[in-house]
């Protein structure tokens, strides 16, 4: 009993569809069920013959299908001319419902059955989507793991290259470490978010804490929007460590933040770094700072000042599901 319930609901949802025993024994308790409709009505309409079948078609064709509805269809209009509850005859005007039925039936068939159609077609695209999101998480994960083996092997081979110059092996392995946190802290949010003060610490901290000061209150970022910004606080803080402030020795970066209502504004300010010269042809960073925040309603904007790079990032704050 339990299997012939469970078939019944993945057929009336669509999961699944029915065996032939089950669709006819349905639009065979339809029909009934339609008919007991119409004996009840005709003892205040004795001339109410194909009415209380729509519905019976209409159910059969959406639980069984094409074949199955017109079944239920013709069968309904035979029963609503032999069927009599009071003493007349089927006339012409009769046959002339049983046409208009027929017909009526006929769209509303056809209706379900596109929906059906319809519905096949969303839930193989919706299986497909599921499928290819499950594939990316597996090949980023895996490109997340060789990342995260390249980057030991990278340390191993400088350690031991420098295992005679403590010094230079000093300043290189915090930096290391802290890009191997980083890429850490990245795929964490992903799944569940961050702290905005952490993701900087984390974008900013091989480059050293005493380059970088950051003023704003706690702000936990939703996971689209942390990752977002994790995009585009790296490209500045690589761009500030091969042009601006970090490749400078004096040179230093403030960020500040502030939200208003469900806005929030980034501020990002480099002083003390190289002259700006000629600025060259906006690159994949600088198209990526100016988009990619488009998705949260909200906008880049960057200017090369003589002091440093300044670049100011406004956004809304999608709410937490």
């Amino acid at each position: 009993m339990g299997k012939l319930i469970d078939e019944f609901r993945k057929g009336w949802q669509g999961e699944a569809p029915p065996s032939l025993g089950l669709s006819i024994a349905f639009a065979v308790a339809s029909l009934l069920l339609a008919t007991l409709a119409r004996w009840g009505l005709a003892q205040v309409r004795p001339d109410v013959y194909f009415t209380p079948y729509f519905p019976a078609v209409l159910f059969a064709a959406a639980f069984g299908g094409l074949r199955i509805g017109v079944m239920t269809a013709l069968v309904g209009g035979v029963l609503g001319v032999v069927v009599n509850f009071d003493h007349t005859f089927p006339d012409r005007a009769r046959f002339v419902l049983l046409t208009l039925y027929w017909g009526v039936s006929a769209l509303t068939i056809w209706g379900v059955e596109h929906y059906r159609t319809m519905l096949a077609e969303q839930r193989r695209i919706s299986k497909r989507l599921i499928e290819e999101e499950d594939y990316r998480k597996v090949l980023v994960d895996e490109l997340q793991h060789r990342l995260k083996n390249k980057l030991s092997t990278v340390h191993a081979v400088l350690h031991q290259v420098l295992h005679d110059q403590p010094q230079v092996w000093a300043r290189i392995d915090p930096r290391l470490r802290s890009l191997a946190a980083t890429d850490d802290l990245i795929s964490r949010i992903d799944k569940a978010g961050c702290d905005i003060r952490d993701l900087l610490i984390s974008e900013l901290g091989p480059y050293g804490h005493v380059r970088f000061t950051l003023n704003g209150d706690r702000l936990f970022l939703p996971p689209k929007l942390a990752v977002t910004l994790s995009l585009m606080f790296h490209e500045l803080a690589t761009n500030a460590g091969k042009y601006g402030a970090f490749s400078s020795p004096r040179g230093l970066l403030q960020v500040s933040w502030t939200v208003s209502d469900d806005r929030l504004t980034v501020t990002w300010d480099e002083t003390e770094g190289p002259t700006v010269g000629e600025i060259s042809e906006p690159g994949f960073g600088t198209k990526l700072l100016k988009s990619a925040l488009s998705a949260f309603d909200g906008k880049t904007e960057v200017s090369y000042l003589k002091t440093g790079l300044h670049c100011i990032m406004q956004c809304r704050i999608p709410r937490r599901e």
